[in-house]
């Protein structure tokens, strides 16, 4: 068998009866052995996704299977499936099985896709190369010395190394887009409050949002479609009414395009990505549209701005894994205290320790009001600017990162630089904004390139439509 580029292709193959679903999830499982070493998956779901895809089958040759039919894909390692582990990629969670499956499940399922399995992610979603894990780190399938970015970095290197046909991430400050663009994938961020985010392990709540990784925009699209709209049991998700994505997709119509200029300047951008997103820069001329250069003088903030504030919601998210109400606990505690001590210092990583203790420090008395509340009103400002471009601009175009995928154990002892490579990716995390990460060739070592656009609130028709045309 060959690698499927799209649903569309593999449903037109089980229709004309060239494939049925067992068969292609066979195919997948063998992928998946062939690839283990890539360390991309903590689970298979081996027993359960072969029961799927029997009665998946079935249904198809009934002609009541669902728009997902044909669909084999893989969940982040912080989406709950009812009766199936989930860890967050921790210790403090090993061996715990979900009581209940998330809503972005439940639609998965609904829809009669194929779940194969759970992927390796940073713990708890702290991390942007996939290196933080309690089960080591994820390999790029480029170069196997190579992070695959992060969090969703078990996500995208699943895609990326033909082992399912998509992936469902969570994106807090670029955890979808990032690692699609280490990989050579679509990865895209919808708007804050699109998708519900009912079953899946909080980070910082009023930032993470569920998005594909996918090879193809129609992928996107079909997902997107299935995943969004209101949930009874989340009161973040926003009521509109869910377009059809994929039909929306042969929208045409020029589009005015703002290049954050600063993000091209910067002296941290790879040569080479700058070079590729100024080539793409002329074809998007050359093919009518307008784009212009545009001052972001909040740059220098977004960093700063966003590890205050996501690390104080980690902060307090992460304060229920105590030793008592479930998770990991030490068992030769003494006391209390002992127990807190030691069931969350053996449960936790470092890196996930070093944003709680940050978290902490921030929301503490004294200095609440200088860090805490500053960030607030930076991310306010932040917003106010963002949506100041879009009323003059369709869609805003950025780097996804400033450098290509590193060696994995490079940053890892200095936080900072690990830090500041989130730099592009935070502003419509910061805004609630969709964005995509779009592939872009691969550079002189063939290491993948990418680029980010940035779309108005709910826009994410226009914004998959756009991404459509551009990668034809």
């Amino acid at each position: 068998m060959k690698k499927y580029s799209s649903l569309k292709e593999i449903q037109a193959l089980i229709s004309e009866g060239a494939l049925t679903l067992p068969e292609l999830l066979a195919y997948y499982f063998k992928q998946i052995e062939e690839h283990q070493h890539l360390n991309a998956f903590n689970e298979v779901f081996f027993y359960s996704a072969e029961v799927q895809a029997k009665a998946v089958q079935s249904k198809i040759e009934a002609g009541t299977a669902g728009k997902l039919a044909g669909m084999v894909i893989g969940i982040k390692d912080n989406i709950c499936y009812k009766d199936h582990v989930v860890t967050a990629s921790s210790k403090m969670l090993e061996g715990f099985v979900s009581p209940y499956s998330a809503t972005v499940v439940e639609r998965l399922l609904k829809e009669d896709a194929v779940i194969i399995g759970r992927l390796n992610c940073d713990e708890f979603a702290m991390g942007g190369s996939n290196e933080t894990s309690y089960y080591g780190a994820v390999k790029n399938a480029v170069d196997h010395e190579l992070v695959p970015g992060g969090s969703s970095g078990g996500s995208a290197v699943a895609v990326q190394a033909d082992m399912c046909l998509a992936a469902l991430g969570t994106d807090t400050g670029g955890s979808v887009r990032q690692p699609a663009a280490f990989c050579g994938q679509v990865g895209l961020k919808p708007t804050y409050g699109r998708i519900s985010r009912y079953g899946v392990i909080a980070y910082a709540s009023s930032f993470d949002q569920v998005g594909p990784i996918t090879s193809s925009v129609d992928d996107a699209a079909v997902l997107l479609q299935v995943l969004a709209g209101a949930d009874d049991n989340d009161s973040t998700v926003s009521p509109i009414e869910v377009p059809d994505y994929p039909a929306l997709l042969q929208q045409d119509g020029k589009k005015k395009i703002a290049v954050l200029k600063e993000t091209i300047e910067s002296d941290a951008l790879d040569p080479e990505i700058k070079t590729a997103i100024l080539n793409a820069i002329e074809d998007l001329k050359a093919n009518g549209h307008t784009v212009e250069y545009v001052s972001f003088d909040l740059l220098d903030y977004l960093v700063p701005a966003y590890y205050i504030l996501t690390a104080a919601e980690a902060s307090s998210n992460l304060s229920r894994y105590d030793g008592v109400h479930y998770g990991h606990r030490n068992m030769e505690a003494k006391s209390l205290n002992e127990l807190y001590k030691k069931s969350r210092a053996e449960g936790f990583g470092e890196e996930v320790k070093r944003r709680i203790l940050l978290g902490t420090f921030v929301l503490s008395a004294g200095y609440y009001d200088a860090y805490y509340q500053k960030a607030q009103k930076v991310r306010r400002l932040i917003r106010e600017k963002l949506d100041e471009l879009l009323a003059s601009y369709d869609l805003i175009l950025s780097p996804v990162a400033p450098t290509t995928p590193f060696k994995i154990g490079d940053n890892m002892q200095d936080p900072l630089v690990m830090y500041m490579a989130d730099i592009f990716t935070v502003l419509p995390s910061l805004s609630g904004n969709p964005a995509i990460a779009l592939p872009l060739g691969n550079n002189s070592e063939g290491l993948p390139l990418s680029m980010q656009f940035i779309a108005k609130h709910f826009e994410e028709d226009k914004l998959l439509a756009f991404s459509q045309a551009f990668l034809k």
